[in-house]
């Protein structure tokens, strides 16, 4: 082996990067609770995965990607920064065609950083637009996935 990577190896790369990060900022933030340095590795892990999103995915992972930072600086408690990833991303998802869990995820999502923001109105909405949609999800398994991250936001 000499030299550099071909493109094809380093998108390859940077894509497995891309969903390892991702599942692993997911893991975490369906966490009962986690240490400080969990939370550090959540946003770590969340920040990553955007940024190998942005180099080999398209505008869904993009969305998908400020989801999840959305959720996770909601967790960590940065509600004003979690408020600015949520909406972005719930933005993208009202405006294009999504499946049911992604749709419930969105408002999940708002909702979470709404509650971090301190922002009572938006959450109480976005909560409840999240339960219904929730409950609604056709597959099980996309259902139970769901409910493993939205037992994290709090409901009042």
């Amino acid at each position: 082996m000499s030299g550099r990577p071909s493109s094809d190896e380093i998108a390859k790369w940077q894509k497995w990067f891309a969903v390892a990060c991702n599942n692993r900022a997911w893991e975490l933030i369906e966490l009962p609770s986690r240490t400080p340095a969990e939370g550090h590795e959540l946003l770590h892990a969340a920040h990553a995965a955007a940024w190998h999103w942005a180099r080999v995915g398209t505008d869904l992972h993009a969305a998908r990607a400020q989801m999840l930072l959305g959720f996770a600086h909601a967790v960590a408690g940065d509600g004003p920064l979690a408020l600015r990833y949520a909406m972005a991303s719930f933005n993208y998802f009202n405006e294009h065609e999504a499946p049911d869990w992604e749709q419930a995820f969105a408002h999940a999502t708002l909702a979470a950083a709404a509650r971090a923001a301190g922002e009572a109105d938006l959450h109480a909405e976005h909560y409840a637009e999240a339960a219904r949609l929730g409950a609604a999800i056709a597959d099980a398994d996309d259902r139970e996935v769901f409910m493993r991250s939205f037992r994290r936001v709090p409901e009042g």
